[in-house]
């Protein structure tokens, strides 16, 4: 499944990038398992996207939660609870 990862605010600067596009392991079903496989990655990606950290998740421009499911061609958004413009 390939997907379209958007970043935004102090998690973008924390990542340099504010977009990529990834092919996802058979075993991420969720948005929930779409950052745990980027914390996986390690570094920076460990940090700016650890479990507990304040962090607000969108599947295609809509507000979500870990359990949400994914599908081919979304697009999956991470970014802290107040952005500003």
């Amino acid at each position: 499944m390939k997907i379209h990862l958007r970043f935004f605010a102090s998690i973008r600067e924390k990542l340099a990038t504010s977009e990529e596009r990834v092919s996802l392991p058979d075993t991420v079903l969720t948005v929930g398992d779409v950052r745990h496989w980027l914390v996986a990655r390690g570094g920076v990606w460990a940090e700016a996207l650890a479990e507990g950290r304040a962090l607000r998740m969108a599947c295609n421009q809509q507000m979500t939660d870990a359990a949400t499911l994914i599908e081919d061609g979304c697009e999956v958004a991470f970014f802290p609870p107040v952005t500003g413009g």
